[in-house]
């Protein structure tokens, strides 16, 4: 299940929108440069019929020379199969070399328009696109380019939208739970002061006091998602051992832990309630996986800028396909899971703490490896 599903249809609804916008401007378009390039066409046909009458005596002179000076927009090459002239009408010409740029202008032009045969003067005419025609094939791709950088910055906008939405709503009931455990809580803290008095087992009272302090502990984890933790230095070997000492107490026999460690105290900045629920989180997962039997290991390696901390498991694994989806809120295989988990665990690594969480490896019946990335502090 994924929470964000919800959006999926008016995502897909965006992009199909767009696609039609992009292709009814491009067949309109395309239509449009058709017809001009037609009528370009018809008007050189009339300008070719025009140069042949030129011959004939019983035509307006007069009429055929209007039409002949009436393109001024079209370039034209007259090829005279007789004296192997070229003659050139709206082109620029080279102040050298003419002769041979007219015979690659024609080559040219002879592949982008069958040329005319002016049978009765033994010429062949070869023309090309006008410079408005040209500037308007280009404009269906500048158009395109154009709403297809509006879709992207409006897609954006709307994906941000969205984030928003749902850190928001993260936020709001990360506050509100840390709010409804305060009355029980304190109510709990009571009756542990109250048991004291009384003739009870230490131990049981103890650890009923340690239970307390774990859930004051969670309280205050879920009251700074979405305000501004105090990070400090610790040492990260201690730091992590502390969070898997905790979780190992409170789970089967059948589970074993293992520590790669290196021996140098490697200092990092965290918080040390939402760092502890974020090696914590990724332990149930593997714990989880390994249905409560199994191991789970933990290495720790340095180099110059940052450290790393790779959590295993021997569990199920998890498909490619999943890597980035798992830490999306919302998302889980549990029946009775919320999916907030691993979401939190990338929110308060990558914004709080300004480093990285993902799937390093996994292979399904084998098991998986988490990494996270920190920045080392000197």
């Amino acid at each position: 299940m994924h929470i964000s599903k919800r959006h999926q249809p008016l995502t897909l609804l965006f992009v199909i929108l767009a696609m039609i916008i992009a292709l009814i401007s491009l067949i309109v378009s395309h239509v449009l440069l058709k017809e001009l390039a037609e009528d370009e066409r018809k008007k050189i046909e009339i300008w070719a019929l025009a140069t042949e009458s030129m011959m004939s005596e019983s035509l307006d002179a007069e009429l055929v020379l209007n039409i002949l000076q009436s393109n001024t927009t079209i370039p034209i090459i007259l090829f005279d199969e007789g004296t192997k002239r070229l003659e050139s009408h709206n082109i620029k010409l080279p102040s050298e070399g003419i002769n041979l740029f007219l015979q690659r202008k024609m080559e040219l032009f002879e592949r982008k328009h069958e040329p005319i045969i002016l049978s009765d003067m033994n010429q062949i005419l070869y023309y090309d696109d006008s410079y408005t025609l040209k500037q308007l094939q280009i404009y269906p791709y500048i158009q395109l380019l154009v709403i297809s950088l509006f879709f992207v910055l409006a897609f954006i906008a709307l994906r941000r939208s969205q984030r928003a939405e749902q850190n928001s709503v993260w936020v709001g009931l990360s506050k509100e739970t840390a709010h409804q455990l305060g009355t029980p809580i304190s109510s709990l803290l009571a009756w542990v002061e109250y048991l004291k008095l009384k003739n009870i087992d230490p131990f049981i009272v103890n650890e009923l006091d340690k239970d307390v302090e774990r859930l004051q502990m969670i309280v205050d984890r879920f009251s700074k998602i979405g305000s501004e933790p105090e990070l400090k230095q610790v040492i990260l070997q201690e730091f992590v051992r502390e969070s898997f000492t905790y979780i190992e107490k409170r789970v089967s026999d059948r589970v074993k832990f293992n520590f790669q460690f290196p021996e140098q105290p490697l200092n990092v900045m965290v918080s040390d309630t939402l760092f502890g629920w974020v090696i914590e989180n990724i332990i149930k997962n593997g714990v989880d996986a390994i249905k409560g039997e199994g191991e789970i290991s933990c290495s720790i390696s340095v180099d110059k800028k940052r450290v790393y901390i790779d959590i295993s498991d021997n569990g199920k694994g998890i498909p490619k396909s999943k890597f980035k989806s798992i830490f999306l809120p919302g998302y889980t295989t549990k029946e009775r899971g919320w999916g907030l988990g691993l979401s939190l665990v990338k929110r308060i690594v990558e914004e709080t703490h300004k480093g990285e969480v993902f799937v390093k490896s996994s292979e399904l019946d084998k098991g998986t490896t988490f990494q996270i990335r920190l920045k080392r502090v000197f």
